[in-house]
């Protein structure tokens, strides 16, 4: 198995063991507080961290199995190396001075955090370049944007919202759109960065074969 896939196929596994413990985890407290397995589930589902890690391990997978689908393309690669790293940044700016986990649920959060992020950043590093182009960065808002939307209507529905910066019912609507506004803002930059990355290692392994 050629170095990038070995990488790929490391990132699959610890992104899917991470979301299996954070999964075992929440039904486990559910349980034991007298909750229900399908709630443990919606609340699973109701965090952008499990959204992006999911994107990780299936597009890491798709890497392994099917490296020329749709799903290891150069965009999808592009648009999940975005959450995966904006995600990591967003918790450790925001949200790990204010959470301080222990046990398993430690581990969880550092895998989901850390380790997944850094996993798959290698490897899309690793993988191939050059086929991207400045507009491609735009896709990459997609997934925050419509999270935001996914995050209202669930709050809107149960009362809970996973993150305090996407609670209306703790913001006003200044604070609210000034969220949402840097935090899109904050993943095109991203974005755009990466796309500047992948345009430089294309021109430049271009050149080596070319050599």
């Amino acid at each position: 198995m050629p170095l990038r896939r070995g990488l790929a196929f490391v990132t699959a596994i610890a992104a899917w063991a991470a979301l299996a413990l954070q999964l075992t985890l929440l039904i486990t407290q559910a349980v034991d507080d007298g909750g229900s397995i399908l709630a443990a589930v919606w609340r699973f589902f109701g965090f952008f961290t499990i959204i992006m890690n999911l994107m990780a391990a299936v597009v890491a997978t798709a890497l392994v199995l099917d490296p020329g689908g749709r799903f290891a393309g150069a965009r999808s690669r592009l648009v999940t190396a975005a959450a995966i790293v904006f995600g990591g940044l967003v918790y450790s700016v925001l949200l790990r001075a204010i959470w301080q986990p222990t046990g398993w649920q430690a581990v969880a959060d550092h895998a989901l955090h850390d380790v997944t992020p850094v996993l798959f950043f290698l490897t899309w590093l690793v993988w191939d370049h050059g086929g991207l182009k400045w507009r491609d960065a735009l896709w990459a808002v997609v997934p925050p944007l419509a999270y935001c939307g996914y995050a209202f209507a669930r709050g809107a529905a149960d009362g809970w919202y996973a993150y305090w910066f996407l609670n209306p019912e703790a913001l006003n609507l200044t604070q609210l759109t000034a969220s949402i506004v840097l935090l899109t803002a904050a993943f095109l930059i991203i974005a755009v960065t990466l796309v500047s990355i992948d345009r430089l290692l294309g021109g430049r392994r271009g050149v080596a074969r070319a050599a």
